[in-house]
This record gives structure tokens, sequence and C-alpha cells, in this order.
């Protein structure tokens, strides 16, 4: 059977990355291209690239239904960060890899501080009381230009009902989170991280999706109000994709 093969122009186009980040995939080995005649032109394997497009589209699934299941499953360990330290770790990674291929540095700081307060939320409050698995499901897609964070933990209405007894549903919490200061001490604090991700998002061509419960979270750029709808699925802890729409 003959194997297709594509122009790395075209691989690139497919994936939604650069010239440039293929050839770095190709020398790491992530990503391995055929060389064919004299002048030994990178090719790629069309099979290749297919499995590649499914694994990142996939991985936004796997993360919901870890998210959502009734008992958590293992994880693939470089999607699974099961202690700050880790999460941390690859945190700084994923810095130094965007870096590389993003042309303003103020992308990627802004970037970073969003993922890593919310994965920070994970570990701050949810120590010594994990449902089933502690830690964060944590992801970079590079095509669409998303990171994933998921975390089977108790949840943003668990959390600020200790403070705010007052509140009832997913939604009510979620909408306190991102639009009160409570004060900075711990459960407490909780909501005030999270107003600082709403301030970066809506004054910057980033966008936020995010679930706890059933409540969920749509927030975007010039936003001044907030979109919180009830949804049919419930998330046990946390949900988030952080979407960069272009970059500035």
């Amino acid at each position: 059977m003959q194997i297709k093969l594509i122009k790395i122009g075209k691989a690139a186009e497919l994936l939604g990355v650069s010239i440039d980040t293929l050839r770095r995939w190709d020398k790491s080995g992530k990503l391995l291209s055929v060389r064919i005649g004299s002048k030994g032109h990178r090719l790629y394997r069309f099979s290749d690239i297919e499995s590649k497009l499914n694994s990142t589209s996939n991985q936004r699934n796997l993360a919901k239904e870890w998210a959502q299941s009734s008992r958590g499953f293992l994880l693939d360990s470089q999607s699974h960060c099961e202690t700050r330290d880790v999460f941390q770790a690859r945190l700084e990674t994923m810095q130094s890899f965007l870096g590389k291929t993003m042309s303003l540095e103020k992308v990627v700081s802004l970037v970073i501080a969003v993922a890593g307060e919310i994965g920070s939320n994970s570990f701050d409050h949810n120590l010594g009381s994990w449902s089933d698995m502690m830690g964060v499901f944590f992801y970079y897609d590079e095509k669409n230009k998303s990171i994933i964070l998921a975390d089977r933990g108790q949840g943003i209405l668990s959390t600020l009902k200790r403070v705010k007894p007052e509140l009832n549903t997913a939604k009510e919490a979620l909408e306190v989170a991102f639009t009160e200061t409570i004060s900075g001490r711990y459960p407490e604090a909780r909501g005030n991280g999270l107003k600082f991700v709403r301030s970066v998002i809506t004054n910057n061509p980033f966008s936020l999706e995010f679930q706890t419960g059933n409540a969920f979270l749509h927030l975007k750029q010039n936003d001044r109000g907030l979109s919180i709808q009830e949804v049919g699925t419930t998330i046990k802890g946390c949900f988030a994709t952080i979407r960069i729409e272009k970059e500035i």
C-alpha cells in the first residue's frame, strides 16, 4: 500500500502551527518527517498528521470526561499533574515553549499568569479534601492555541459556601467568584484570584470557558458583564479552557 506523503507547508497548515515548529518537532522526535531525494526535503506521512490532529482535539474531551465521571480514572502522566510542584514545573516548561513560538512576550506572560492562577486554585482549595484523585489535568493544545485545565476537587460552590452559606447553586457561586472581593484568608481567597483572571481575559484578545458543577461561564475580550448558564452536565470540580484568539 502506498503511503500518502504531504509537504511541510501543508502539514503546518493542517496542524495550525508554523513550519519552524514542525522542524523543531522533527529534531526532537515529537513528529518525524520523511526525507526523500537528494535535497532531503521534509515530507510528512498523512496518517501521522491525522493522529496528531486526533490526539490534540481529543484532549479536551478526555479532560471533560475525567472531570465529569463518577469516579476518577487514571490519566497519562504527561497530562496529569498530581502535585503542585509538577504543575509548576510543567507551567514553566510551557512558558519556555510558548516563548519560542509566539512573537511577543506579553502574550506568554499573561496566558501563563491566568493558567497558573486557575491551576493553583485547584491545589489551594482542595488540600486534604480531594474526592478521589488529587491534582489537575493540564494540557496545551498547539493547534487551537488553548490551555486545558481540570480538577476533581470540591468545586467553587462547596468552597465558598463555608463563608457564604446563603449560596445555593453553582451559578451563584461562580458569579461571586468572578465579581466579589472577599477576604484574603483561606478559604475566602478562592474568588479573589478569579477576578484577576477576569481582568486579564476581558482586557486582552483571549477567551475563557469555565465550568464548575452545572454552571458554565464564557468570557472574552471587552465583556462587561458575565454570561453564566446552567447546563445539563455536571463537573465534579472545575474545568477550564483558555484560548489565545490572536497574538498581541
